[in-house]
């Protein structure tokens, strides 16, 4: 099952937490993910302590097929973004009850 988690829900998880405004929590939330990703596209690499790192990687053009109709078509270069979790989280993860 998959869990989708919305802006709005980590603002009324500030809000409901730490008793912020929704407005404020709105907008640490803005500036906090507009951070990250001016980083991101800055620096090409952004390392956040026990959580891990993000990076984007250039993937080259390449033909690609669609696998109902056989029809070839070319898939344009495109930069990626990738993220390798830090051993923190990796063992928070793997944690076992």
């Amino acid at each position: 099952m998959r869990v989708n988690l919305t802006k709005k829900d980590l603002v009324n998880l500030i809000y409901m937490q730490l008793g912020f405004s929704k407005q404020i929590s709105e907008n640490l939330i803005e500036d906090f993910l507009s951070t990250i990703l001016k980083n991101i596209i800055d620096e090409k690499k952004l390392k956040i302590s026990k959580f891990g790192t993000f990076s984007i990687r250039q993937k080259n053009s390449r033909i690609g097929r669609n696998p109902k109709t056989k029809e070839t078509k070319m898939i344009s270069s495109r930069q990626v973004v990738l993220f390798k979790p830090s051993k923190e989280f990796k063992e928070l993860i793997n944690l076992k009850d």
